[in-house]
């Protein structure tokens, strides 16, 4: 066989697979954006069966702040920085995954009413564009801090919103809680295991709309809190000062760490406390899941509605991981978790587009007649004729 019929064989076949293909032609099977420990599990769990991601981090997470993560087994007590550029050291042996450090700017979808003929155009703050079949969003959540001073400068750093995060450090130390009225309880319930000695600071928060709504979960919560001791101060905060620093004052031994804050008010005297949990709201951090017209929680419009069996949202192709969806829990291993959970739904969705596709494509009507003909105008007869002359040179 010449080199031309050799040719026109391979082409006319490649044709005959690639003919009625409803797929799009996409630069990546996925992209993921957010760079937390939901996204980087996400791309994991995409690089071990081989599908092309592309991962954007824009150097922000929720996290971030902290000294150290925590009920994270294996890696109980890693620096947040220190652990995701292990994790992507390790993702990178992955060679189908890929991340670039900017921050997507827009994301929108095409083809919509086309199954699995739709795909997505992400753009960057560069104007860069790439494409991709299905889209995950770990972009997690922004906490809303008070004006007050001192407090977002020492959050994650002895003032904290998760007890199984940061508690055990400051376990058996003067404790603060810092929020509404109305949210009290639910701290009290979660770090009474670990601190006795507490007080509520709710910031001029005890009024009745604040009584009526922790009642409407604690019927009973005045009598509660009498029976844990915890003091109810309703002053207003002017200031939360520093006085130590528990990264520089602890006991590596026992993972403790001696954290100490004065609690300054507009009328009285300042109070001192180890350490202070918080129950301020939260935004979702990424104009992208109302770009995308994403559903949110009915009950908690801050987060994104998925489905947990696959984490999928309200429009086809995108699911949400970690914080910002609403499967119930945040923390390290729950975005680990959520992550993993999407990467593997996210897999077997595409395989499946693939088989039902290679099965319609195979019910389409193709001529190798006009593939023949088309090849021909695409590679001429220069192949032959370079093919003759080099069996004439031997």
């Amino acid at each position: 066989m010449g080199v031309r019929s050799l040719v026109l064989v391979v082409f006319t076949f490649i044709a005959a697979v690639l003919a009625g293909s409803s797929l799009p032609k996409v630069d990546y099977d996925v992209i993921v954006v957010g760079g937390g420990p939901a996204g980087l599990s996400t791309l994991s769990g995409l690089g071990r069966v081989r599908r092309k991601a592309l991962l954007f981090d824009d150097g922000h997470y929720r996290n971030g702040v902290t000294r150290h993560m925590h009920d994270v087994i294996g890696n109980d007590g890693a620096v947040p920085d220190e652990y995701r550029a292990l994790a992507r050291k390790q993702i990178s042996r992955y060679t189908t995954t890929s991340i670039k450090n900017v921050r997507v700017a827009t994301i929108k979808k095409e083809n919509k009413d086309a199954k699995p003929g739709a795909y997505f155009v992400v753009m960057d703050v560069k104007g860069q564009k790439y494409t991709a079949r299905k889209i995950v969003l770990g972009t997690g959540l922004q906490d809303i801090f008070p004006k007050t001073p001192g407090i977002m400068e020492a959050f994650g750093k002895g003032i904290y919103w998760c007890p199984w995060c940061d508690g055990w450090e400051h376990r058996d130390q003067p404790f603060g809680i810092l929020g509404r009225l109305r949210d009290v309880m639910g701290s009290v319930v979660e770090i009474w295991s670990l601190n006795r000695d507490i007080i509520a600071f709710v910031d001029g928060t005890d009024v009745e709309s604040d009584r009526k709504k922790i009642a409407e979960r604690y019927p009973n919560w005045q009598k509660q809190l009498e029976k844990y001791n915890v003091k109810i101060d309703n002053r207003t905060i002017k200031s939360v000062e520093r006085l130590q620093d528990g990264s520089k004052v602890y006991d590596p031994k026992e993972w403790r760490e001696y954290d100490l804050f004065r609690l300054n008010f507009e009328t009285g005297p300042s109070v001192n406390r180890s350490a202070l949990i918080t129950n301020y709201p939260y935004k979702q951090r990424s104009t992208l899941p109302d770009q995308l017209g994403l559903e949110r929680d009915a009950n908690d419009t801050n987060k994104i509605k998925v489905n947990i069996n696959g984490m999928r949202t309200s429009l086809d192709g995108v699911f949400c991981v970690g914080d910002a969806n609403n499967d119930g829990s945040t923390n390290v291993p729950h975005a680990m978790f959520s992550g993993k959970r999407a990467a593997v739904y996210v897999h077997v969705e595409i395989e499946r587009e693939n088989s039902l596709d290679s099965i319609q494509k195979r019910g389409t009507k193709f001529s190798s007649r006009s593939a023949e003909k088309k090849a021909i105008r695409i590679i001429g007869n220069d192949l032959e004729e370079a093919w003759a002359k080099a069996q004439k040179a031997k």
